[in-house]
């Protein structure tokens, strides 16, 4: 998943940092979520993250990602924008 997210109350960098990093606690401690972020580091009010999820199942996955989706959703209420890509084992294999 690819997490674009928006900090309007964020006066600086460190505000957004500090936001960000319970984000991104709650996505790896709750959700058991691999979170890195990967664009808009120098940005006060944006962020964009990495998030991956794995499961046994193509609908656990999904099950994962909907989960995701709804605490950031609940979290940031003023919007979020969550691009999604499903991949089995065989997907990632093809690309090495």
């Amino acid at each position: 998943m690819r997490v674009h997210l928006h900090f309007p109350e964020a006066g600086s960098l460190k505000g957004k940092r500090a936001e960000l990093n319970r984000v991104k606690a709650l996505l790896r401690e709750r959700l058991h979520a691999s979170v890195a972020e990967v664009g808009h580091h120098d940005s006060w009010q944006r962020s964009t993250l990495a998030v991956a999820v794995v499961a046994g199942s193509a609908g656990g996955a999904e099950h994962a990602a909907d989960t995701v989706q709804r605490v950031l959703d609940g979290r940031f209420p003023q919007g979020v924008f969550i691009e999604r890509r499903l991949a089995s084992w065989s997907d990632l294999e093809s690309l090495g």
